[in-house]
C-alpha cells in the first residue's frame, strides 16, 4: 500500500510518499520561517497564500522523487485539522482533487493523530503505549490503544509548552522561532541562577500549566537592570526555564505511567520532542523512551501519509464532502466515515 500525504496545517508546506514496508519513499518540505520572522510569529493569511502558491509544485516534485505516478497510489491523505483553517483548506481541497481525478480514496487525517502514530512508522511500536504530545499548540498525555483509540490522561490547562518556549525566546530577543533558540542558549546557561516556579509539580493527576512559568520569566526580565539584555542573563534564564519545564514534564509523565499501569513505552512526539534536553530528562523515568528522528518531530507530510495508511488499511476513508476543521480533539469519538470503495465521487 502506497499513500501520498499532504501537510499544510501551519507554516510548513509538505508532501510525502510512504508505503507500508514502512518506507518513506519521498519527502519534501518548504519552510515559511523567513516569511513570518518579521512578524515574530505565524501570520495565517501569509501561511495560506504560501501553501496555495507552492503546494502543487511540491507534490509534483515529491511524486517525481518517488518515481511514481498518481495511478500507482492507493490513496491520498491530508491534514484536515486541527490547524490554521486557511492552510488546512488548501491541503484538503488539493488532496480531494487528486483523489477525485484519479479515482483514489481520500483520508482526512487529524494532525495530532499523525504525530501520535509517527513512532509506528519509525520504530514499529506496538499498541498500547503512553504518548506525550508536546508542540506549539498542544501538550497532552494520552493512552494510545489503537488507531483512532485515544484516552486523554492529562493536558495543559492554559498554554502549550511549545508556545511557552517561543514566547520566552521572543521576550529575550532571541528571534523566531524561539523554541530552538532557547534550547541553544540554555546550553551556555546556569539553570540554578534564577528561581522559577514548577506549576502543577507534585499535584495529583497529569495536567500541566505553563502560563505562570512564562509570566515568571517576564517578571524576572523586568527586574533586571534596564537596557539591552546581557547574553549571560539570557542564557541563564533559558537554562532555568528549560529545567523547570523538564521537572514538570518528568513529574506529570511519572503520574501518567502509574495510571497507564504498564512499564511503558513512553512515546514523545510533536515539535518540542526535538528538544534534546527534554528527551534526556524523560529518559530518567526508567521507562523505554521512543522519540522519532528530529526531522519527523516537527510538522511533516510523512507522518500524515502514514496516519492515512494506518486508517486506510483498516478500511477507513472519508467522503469528498469532509469539512476541514480548525479544532479537532484527538480523543473525540470519530467513527469511520465510509469505506474506501463507497467514498463519494470515487
Amino acid at each position: 500500500m502506497i499513500l501520498l500525504g499532504i501537510e499544510t496545517s501551519c507554516d510548513e508546506t509538505a508532501a510525502a510518499v510512504v508505503d507500508d514496508a514502512p518506507t518513506i519513499r519521498a519527502h519534501r518540505l518548504l519552510s515559511q520561517l523567513d516569511d513570518h520572522a518579521p512578524y515574530g510569529g505565524v501570520v495565517p493569511e501569509i501561511a495560506a497564500r504560501a501553501h496555495l502558491e507552492h503546494l502543487d509544485i511540491l507534490i509534483a516534485d515529491t511524486m517525481r522523487d518517488a518515481g511514481l505516478g498518481f495511478g500507482d497510489l492507493d490513496g491520498v491523505a491530508a491534514t484536515a485539522g486541527p490547524g490554521l483553517i486557511g492552510g488546512v483548506m488548501v491541503g484538503t481541497v488539493t488532496a480531494k482533487a487528486i483523489a477525485a481525478v484519479h479515482g483514489l480514496p481520500f483520508v482526512a487525517v487529524n494532525h495530532l493523530e499523525a504525530h501520535a502514530l509517527t513512532a509506528r512508522l519509525t520504530d514499529d511500536v506496538a499498541f498500547p503505549y503512553l504518548l506525550l504530545l508536546v508542540s506549539g499548540g498542544h501538550c497532552q498525555l494520552l493512552e494510545v490503544s489503537g488507531v483512532g483509540r485515544y484516552r486523554r490522561l492529562g493536558g495543559t490547562v492554559d498554554d502549550a509548552l511549545g508556545e511557552a518556549f517561543d514566547k520566552v525566546g521572543k521576550m529575550l530577543g532571541l528571534g523566531y522561532p524561539g523554541g530552538p533558540a532557547v534550547e541553544r542558549a540554555a546550553v551556555r546557561g546556569d539553570p540554578e541562577r534564577f528561581a522559577l516556579p514548577r506549576p502543577m509539580l507534585g499535584r495529583p493527576g497529569c495536567d500541566v500549566s505553563f502560563s505562570g512559568l512564562k509570566t515568571a520569566v517576564r517578571q524576572t526580565v523586568e527586574a533586571l537592570p534596564p537596557g539591552p539584555l546581557d547574553p549571560t542573563d539570557a542564557a541563564d534564564l533559558c537554562a532555568a526555564f528549560q529545567a523547570a519545564a523538564g521537572d514538570v514534564l518528568v513529574d506529570r509523565c511519572r503520574h501518567a505511567l502509574a495510571l497507564f499501569g504498564r512499564p511503558g513505552p513512553l512515546v514523545v512526539a510533536g515539535g518540542v520532542a526535538a528538544n534534546r534536553y527534554l528527551r534526556h530528562r524523560l529518559e530518567s523515568l526508567g521507562a523505554p523512551l521512543i522519540a522519532p528522528p528530529q526531522a519527523l518531530c516537527t510538522d511533516n507530510a510523512a507522518m500524515v501519509a502514514w496516519a492515512g495508511l494506518e486508517r486506510l488499511r483498516l478500511g477507513w476513508a472519508d467522503g469528498l464532502d469532509f469539512k476541514a476543521r480548525p479544532r479537532w480533539p484527538l480523543d473525540e469519538d470519530r467513527p469511520p466515515a465510509v469505506s474506501p470503495d463507497t467514498a463519494d465521487g470515487l
